[in-house]
Parts: structure tokens; C-alpha cells; sequence
């Protein structure tokens, strides 16, 4: 079984205040468990959020620069 993060939890490894997950629950933009009347994040839901925000470094090629000689 899959290791469902506390609100708590999930704002720890976000670096965030407690009240982002729960705005990210409340949107929808976050997949997440109800138990009885706690909001669980599956680990899971937490690792692909972050992967699809996670912005590459520019090389100074794929930004448009001339590399100066």
C-alpha cells in the first residue's frame, strides 16, 4: 500500500506553510484520499507534482545567446 502524507506532511517537503497543500487540495491540482474527514497525499501525487513543475536549467544555446569566444 502507498504512503498517504498529512497535509502537514506534504507542506515539509514542499518548504511550504501548511496552507498551500490545502489550497492545492481545495483547486483540485493535487490528487488526494479523503479518510473519514482527513485529506491524505499520496506520496505518488506529491512526486509527479513536483516532477511537472520541475524546470530545466537554459544552456546558453537553448536560450537564444551566442556563446561568447
Amino acid at each position: 500500500m502507498e504512503r498517504l502524507l498529512s497535509i502537514d506532511q506534504a507542506a515539509e517537503i514542499l518548504g511550504t506553510t501548511s496552507r498551500f497543500p490545502r489550497r492545492l487540495v481545495a483547486e483540485r491540482r493535487i490528487r488526494f484520499v479523503k479518510v473519514g474527514r482527513h485529506v491524505r497525499i499520496p506520496a505518488s501525487a506529491l512526486r509527479k507534482y513536483i516532477d511537472d513543475r520541475t524546470v530545466d536549467a537554459m544552456t546558453a544555446r537553448s536560450c537564444g545567446r551566442r556563446a561568447v569566444a
